[in-house]
């Protein structure tokens, strides 16, 4: 009789234990300075170089500038992970970074938070 296959590493709310990580080769530093509101834009050059499945995902979700923190929401990965994969994508020529543009306010300014605090309070 042959022996039942292993449980996979599961976690009931979690999921996968170990898959966002082999997803960055165990990297857990990316080598682009990235932060959560850092635009990302895929420039429609071909990926060079060895790539993940989630290097695809990203490009797809990348075509007009999208934030570090709404892609890893898309894809449901750690931000962390995220951002190496955007990290090695940035290197290949695949995508383009720039900082978000806070046209006449600051990122502090109590009006921009107010009107933050009240979209997320509509949203839940």
């Amino acid at each position: 009789m042959p022996e039942p296959l292993p449980e996979p590493w599961l976690d009931d709310d979690a999921g996968a234990l170990v898959r966002p990580f082999t997803a960055s080769g165990g990297r857990t530093r990316p080598a682009a300075r990235l932060d959560l509101l850092t635009l990302v834009l895929a420039t429609g050059a071909d990926v060079r170089g060895p790539a993940v499945p989630e290097h695809d995902q990203l490009l797809a979700l990348c075509r007009g500038p999208v934030s570090v923190a709404e892609l890893a929401a898309h894809i449901r990965l750690p931000v962390t992970i995220t951002k190496v994969l955007l990290s090695d994508l940035l290197e290949r020529g695949a995508v383009t970074t720039r900082a978000p543009g806070f046209q006449s306010q600051q990122p502090t300014d109590k009006d921009l938070l107010e009107a933050v605090l009240h979209g997320l309070r509509k949203r839940l």
